[in-house]
């Protein structure tokens, strides 16, 4: 079929039931978006759509092709088609007839297109058989659908239509489905419809026009009888009337128009002689029952020598290619008002002949019942100049009066118009799918940026603004860093470190969704958040405290690659002002400064492993908040003196699932065997090169859940911070979405997959033990630029 068909089935569920049935119909189907107009495609892409619709609407197939038959003429008409198919009769029967003829005027730019055919009967009765054939099985319910739809229409009629016989093939060549409905016609108004709209103005305007209809005709009756009245005088008087008197007289009565019950006058003999004929008509054949060759015309001689000897069976020089009917004339008769085609037989043409494409002639069977002969008036079926060289002819070879003259070059101007149309359908195709490229790439570029980024930073450098560094009256900042990291670096390869940091980390990304806090940065194994920045949110220690909790239980499912038993990590928390602004033009950073930042670094380096260890004022902020704290007491901060601290021992108020953003409470004895995973890595390590190091199972991916805090996302406010303090007691921060703080799992979440980077990617040697704590920092550092 040419994509003109799915085109309209696509129309159809889009137009019915919306874009995403359609995506989701041609995603089971398994077809392309768009269809070319005068493009060929499978029957099988039509067939599967179908099939795919009816389980997806949960249908009946002959209640969904119904449906397109309808959608079909509409579409027909939206396409430019309507008056084409308005002028094909002036009554059903008509227009059902005259279908054949116009599939094979569209044949001639659809030159691949394999239309059904029709056939039409009256019954005494007033109703029609409607013959279908079709190539297509299956499809003979949408038939139904263009009738009813075009009878409704053009006709203002309505129709029921019955199939009363499903036959097999008899007079048609090739298996084709033969369908055979009972059409029966009524106006498309009933009696009760009419009552209810005799009030309307519109009714009472026809009325009027009827009766004006009524009372022309009782004048031209009243003509009629003094007509007669005065011919009868004057039969008593006989006088000379002159011809045109007369006939002025009748167009006068009729007032301009025809009266009816015309018949025509025909000569007692034919004024026309037999070469006058042949050469006006110079490709018809006159055949009997027997298809024996009384009479050809001259170009059709000159083409086909044989047909020069007459008496010759017409069947051995030509085939009926359309309609498929077996070559008698019995069959011919019956399919009497359908186009004939023929084609010559290539081993009855002449030798010059046979290399050239074959003589198509396209034409009229008439019976002539006087002579028991079937004449065929025909021209030759050419599409284009191209067509009409190939078989060495001439405009000269049609005769004059031969619309198929005209219709060569018009066709031929409109074949070039189909190949630009097509050629503006393809560049826009083209120009779409680079469109829908673009707009992935847009999205891969605000998914880096955003990572990068806060968005609505990100998004005032895209707009070519200047970023405010803004200043936050109340933030909690936390430092986290793995025990014995030196050590750690100092007995391992340094591909197994960064397998072990990146599957913590992507367990911590993850954690900054499920808790809605901004992941600052990296530095090795040091790993950097903040709550209430760069939106402020009141419940900013809550989140990093419940983050806090997260990253132990986390922890416990990464393998240190020297012990294989668990890492154990260093949590600190501290609340406070802090200073927030982008730094850096080439990779610029969203980055906090002041004495908050340093304090929670200094939390974390007096911390204890596997405790967080909590500051006076994040103690202050989670108290009465539902928090199991411990009291440490008094130790000695480096920088800061003697300060009174705390450790974060777990949350009252939620479950380890919740605090995790895991869909169902799960216990953490599920994380994979530290000791198999060392042994794996070890045994891959033997082997040369790096690629043969197992991949663990992915223990974390579930879909993450969001945890809920007192300032839902409802009520939060899109602000970015002024240099004004804010009022804590009066922030409803919103909760913005994971892509707003530019963490790596901001397009999708995080699938814990350690084995996500790239195994040829280089690490810098370990330090030795007992390395200084600066030295340890800048292996840190070398590791945050693998990350």
């Amino acid at each position: 079929m040419y994509g003109f068909i799915n085109t309209c089935l696509k129309s159809l569920v889009i137009d019915k039931f919306g874009e995403e049935t359609w995506e989701k119909l041609r995603h089971e189907a398994g077809v392309q978006d768009t269809f070319m107009t005068f493009e060929v495609y499978k029957d099988d892409i039509t067939m599967r759509l179908v099939e795919e619709a009816c389980k997806l609407l949960d249908v009946a197939p002959d209640v969904v092709l119904k449906q397109f038959g309808e959608y079909f003429f509409e579409f027909c008409k939206r396409s430019g088609y309507d008056h084409m198919l308005r002028t094909l009769g002036g009554n059903l029967f008509d227009f059902i007839e005259n279908l054949d003829a116009l599939h094979s005027y569209l044949s001639l730019s659809y030159q691949e297109m394999n239309a059904p055919s029709f056939r039409v009967e009256k019954i005494e009765d007033g109703t029609m058989h409607l013959h279908y054939y079709s190539d297509r099985r299956g499809l003979c319910h949408i038939v139904p659908g263009i009738i009813g739809a075009v009878a409704k229409d053009f006709f203002n009629s309505e129709i029921t239509m019955e199939i009363v016989n499903q036959m097999e093939e008899e007079e048609r060549t090739g298996k084709k489905e033969h369908i055979v409905f009972l059409v029966t016609q009524k106006p498309a108004f009933t009696n009760k419809r009419r009552s209810k709209l005799s009030a309307t103005p519109q009714y009472l305007a026809n009325s009027r026009r009827q009766s004006e209809k009524q009372l022309n005709k009782e004048d031209i009756e009243k003509s009629m009888h003094r007509i007669r009245s005065k011919d009868n005088q004057t039969a008593a008087c006989p006088m000379k009337k002159n011809h045109w008197e007369t006939v002025r007289g009748i167009v006068k009565l009729g007032k301009g128009k025809l009266l009816r019950g015309f018949e025509p006058v025909y000569p007692e003999t034919l004024c026309i002689d037999l070469k006058t004929f042949c050469n006006a008509f110079p490709f018809h054949i006159v055949f009997d029952e027997e298809l024996r060759v009384k009479q050809a015309g001259v170009n059709i001689q000159k083409i086909v020598p044989g047909l020069q000897t007459m008496g010759i069976h017409l069947d051995q020089y030509f085939t009926i290619i359309h309609p498929e009917v077996t070559f008698t004339i019995s069959s011919v008769r019956k399919f009497i008002n359908s186009q004939f085609v023929l084609r010559t037989k290539r081993d009855m043409m002449p030798e010059s002949w046979r290399r050239c494409p074959m003589l198509e002639l396209r034409g009229q069977m008439v019976w002539m019942d006087s002579l028991q002969s079937m004449l065929y008036l025909a021209s030759p079926l050419l599409r284009s100049l191209q067509e009409l060289e190939e078989r060495r002819m001439h405009i000269s070879d049609i005769a004059p009066h031969d619309v198929t003259r005209d219709l060569i070059l018009l066709n031929q101007q409109r074949l070039a118009e189909m190949e630009l149309s097509n050629q503006l359908e393809r560049k826009k195709e083209e120009l779409r799918i680079l469109s829908k490229h673009l707009e992935e790439e847009k999205k891969k570029t605000e998914t880096l940026l955003y990572a990068m980024l806060p968005r609505h930073v990100a998004n005032q450098l895209k707009e070519g603004k200047k970023v405010e560094a803004g200043e936050f009256k109340e933030c909690t900042v936390l430092f986290s860093d793995v025990v014995t990291f030196t050590t750690i670096c100092s007995e391992c390869e340094p591909i197994q470190i960064v397998f072990m940091l990146n599957s913590m980390y992507l367990k911590f990304d993850r954690l900054t969704t499920v808790h809605d806090v901004y992941k600052v940065e990296t530095i090795g194994d040091a790993y950097m958040v903040v709550g209430g920045v760069p939106i402020p949110v009141s419940s900013h220690a809550e989140r990093v405290a419940n983050f806090a909790l997260g990253m132990i239980i986390a922890a416990r499912e990464v393998t240190n690659p020297v012990t294989g038993d668990p890492i154990q990590i260093r949590v600190g928390l501290h609340t406070g002002p802090a200073l927030a602004g982008v730094v850096g033009e080439k990779m610029p950073r969203y980055c906090l400064f002041g004495d908050t930042v340093n304090t929670a670094s200094r939390m974390e380096s007096h911390g204890v492993p596997n405790r967080i260890h909590l500051s006076p004022s994040a103690h202050r902020a989670l108290k009465d908040k539902g928090f199991k704290i411990i009291d440490r007491g008094e130790i000695e901060v480096k920088g800061k003196g003697k300060m009174h601290t705390y450790f974060l021992a777990g949350n009252l108020t939620a479950t380890d699932s919740e605090i995790m953003g895991r869909p169902l409470r799960e216990s953490d004895s599920g994380r994979e065997s530290a000791h198999s995973f060392h042994e794996l890595t070890r045994e891959a390590l033997r082997r040369p090169g790096t690629q043969g190091i197992p991949r663990p199972l992915s223990k974390d991916r579930r879909p993450t859940v969001a945890m809920k805090y007192s300032d839902s996302p409802a009520e939060a406010e899109v602000q970015p911070p002024t240099k004004t303090f804010p009022k804590i007691k009066n922030l409803t921060g919103k909760t913005r979405d994971s892509e707003s703080y530019g963490s790596l799992h901001s397009d999708q979440q995080s699938r814990d997959d350690p084995y996500q980077l790239s195994l040829e990617t280089a690490v810098p040697a370990a330090t030795e033990p007992g390395t200084s704590r600066s030295a340890s920092k800048r292996v840190r550092s070398n590791f945050c630029v693998l990350l």
